[in-house]
């Protein structure tokens, strides 16, 4: 209550300030702009799925844009909703139609723009960059792109590179690569496992990437900077000046800057190496606790640790860079709903006995699946993705004619394909955007270590 009477005689202050009409106490006008927001005790923001500004991860909200407008909502004392749209065009539409109040997303800044946008927050620099393996034989300048091959989306950035290629006088060999089934992101992933050299993609897409594939250099831009930022109303001056200042204030803030870090910076794969000799008839000093509550599932033991391994490799200490702790990194609300204690996150037993109780129930959320080996892929799925995103891509097999109670080349398909906009925007998703290469890998190399301990590990 203090720091919004706080704001609203900075507000009065700034109207003052501004030659602003003053109302005395007998008049009653409906409150706009930021006195609204203050008024309601909710900040409506809008913005688009992306790997950069929101997405849901095991049932919570993620994004670098996302915390930071809940961090700013926050400041002002009210709670934040969030809307998302298709595109910025929708983004705009839908902000001078009064159903949002912020656009917390970079949208670049134009001529165009700036006559229906009031541009505020912090404005940021991007630029488009060449992704390509580190190393001694790494371009080192735009220079060196004659004669390579670079492979790109074309929606984005085939402008750019053709008119590139004019400067240098030609000789860069462009792909367009057109196809709905391949997005920026995949082509990033071909980069990195060596099956392409080169892509193109804007530089805050790039450092995400890079903390999934360490081994990427994109050092190297290919275009000048464009400047963007969140945008408000032209109606909504105390907005747009309440968000810079706190832009201002916080971009050095320690939750600033771990947000930051957690999206641009921490690695997003845990380390996994071998803990004890599978020679010796165990796995994991919790062979004992995974037979226990493996039991109360109904599940092989050996298939309960391999998930625990593929979670932690073993440590029950482990923080992952989304939040998610303890031996079966669970996230925190997920923990609780399944009955952890709080403080006993590191505790293996509680882990293990939270996640088994998780996936009792993503087992019967899955129950119309009657073959319980198929089903077992849709609950690892979840496990790692959430089941939102796991829902989503068993609605878009049945539309597009897949067997939605198969995993492998059906389900599996689309749940990949959730990283693409066609597919996260259809009707029959709910839970957006989401890298579901990653998953899929997940629940691909459980099976194959499953089998592996089943093999040299009699239960």
């Amino acid at each position: 209550m203090y720091k919004k009477l706080t704001l609203l005689t900075l507000i009065v202050c700034v109207l003052t300030a501004c030659g602003g009409r003053r109302h005395t106490a007998t008049e009653e006008a409906p409150p706009t702009d930021l006195p609204a927001i203050l008024e309601r005790d909710t900040l409506v923001a809008l913005t688009l799925y992306s790997s950069t500004s929101y997405f849901l991860y095991r049932g919570e909200p993620m994004g670098f844009q996302y915390e930071l407008c809940r961090q700013f909502a926050d400041s002002l004392g009210v709670e934040l909703t969030v809307k998302v749209a298709a595109s910025p065009e929708e983004l705009m539409r839908k902000l001078l139609a009064g159903e949002g109040d912020i656009i917390a997303y970079n949208m670049n800044v134009t001529n165009e723009r700036k006559d229906s946008l009031l541009f505020c927050g912090e404005e940021t620099l991007s630029h488009q960059v060449l992704v390509q393996r580190g190393g001694r034989k790494a371009l080192k300048d735009v220079t060196d792109m004659p004669g390579k091959d670079i492979y790109i989306k074309p929606d984005r950035y085939l402008m750019r590179l053709e008119n590139l290629n004019k400067e240098l006088g030609g000789g860069i060999r462009i792909h367009a690569v057109r196809e709905d089934s391949v997005s920026e992101e995949d082509l990033i992933e071909q980069v990195a496992r060596g099956q392409i050299d080169y892509t193109v993609c804007d530089n805050e897409v790039a450092r995400v990437n890079k903390t999934y594939f360490t081994n990427l250099d994109i050092s190297v831009s290919v275009s000048f900077a464009q400047r963007s930022s969140w945008a408000v109303r032209p109606d909504e001056p105390l907005l747009a000046r309440a968000a810079t200042e706190w832009f201002a204030r916080n971009k050095t803030s320690k939750a600033y800057l771990a947000s930051a870090r957690r999206y641009f910076e921490q690695e997003k794969h845990i380390a996994h190496g071998s803990i004890l000799s599978i020679k010796d008839g165990k796995i994991s000093r919790y062979d004992d606790l995974f037979r226990k509550y493996a039991a109360e599932i109904g599940w092989d033991w050996r298939l309960l640790a391999s998930l625990a391994y593929a979670e932690s490799n073993f440590n029950p200490d482990v923080v992952s860079w989304a939040g998610a702790r303890g031996l079966m990194q669970l996230m925190p609300r997920t923990a609780r709903a399944m009955g952890m204690p709080p403080g006993k996150e590191a505790d293996p037993e509680e882990s293990i006995k939270a996640a088994t109780t998780y996936i009792g129930r993503l087992d019967k959320s899955f129950a119309n699946i009657e073959d319980k080996d198929e089903r077992i892929n849709f609950i690892l799925a979840s496990y790692n993705a959430g089941e939102g995103h796991v829902k989503d891509a068993v609605a878009l097999a049945r539309k597009y004619g897949a067997d939605p109670a198969r995993w492998k080349g059906n389900v599996e398909k689309y749940l990949k394909l959730k990283s693409h906009e066609r597919y996260f925007n259809d009707e029959v998703c709910r839970n957006g955007y989401f890298r579901g290469e990653e998953t899929c890998r997940f629940v691909s190399d459980i099976r194959e270590r499953h089998r592996y301990y089943q093999e040299k590990i009699k239960s």
